[in-house]
């Protein structure tokens, strides 16, 4: 691994490295791009990414560009973690619901319901990482 972290890629990232039928969710991410596993058989998307559709169980599934919208399902200001952040459930407009982070917002001006985008910001470990704020 590249120490100076600065120069770090998600190909560098052992989490990127174990899973490697991610390596193009980690690419689209790199671009700013949010890709969403897509049943070809029941036509819906997924969170998180698999190769079997937990929906329908079909072996025919494919990464699609999502739109990289959603709403607040749900929110929690987490105190303890350093920096302080809020962790939140938020429904995508295509229908997965994924655990994130909301940034750039205070926790107390958060909404059930609020609209809100992702925006990719890079890790320690090299790769970029979805993270939603309001719009």
């Amino acid at each position: 691994m590249n120490p100076d972290k600065s120069t770090l890629t998600f190909e560098q990232d052992p989490l990127a490295i174990a899973y490697p039928e991610s390596r193009e969710f980690w690419v689209a991410a790199e671009m700013g791009n949010l890709l969403l596993k897509t049943c070809d058989e029941c036509g819906r998307a997924h969170w998180y990414p698999r190769t079997l559709c937990p929906l329908c169980g079909s072996e025919r599934t494919q990464w699609k560009v999502g739109s990289g919208t959603g709403t607040i399902y749900a929110f929690s200001r987490s105190r303890r973690m350093d920096p302080p952040c809020t962790l939140a459930y938020v429904t995508l407009s295509e229908g997965p619901m994924l655990m994130t982070h909301i940034v750039d917002a205070r926790a107390e001006d958060l909404k059930i319901g609020q609209a809100v985008s992702v925006q990719f910001r890079p890790t320690a470990e090299g790769r970029a990482m979805p993270f939603f704020s309001t719009v």
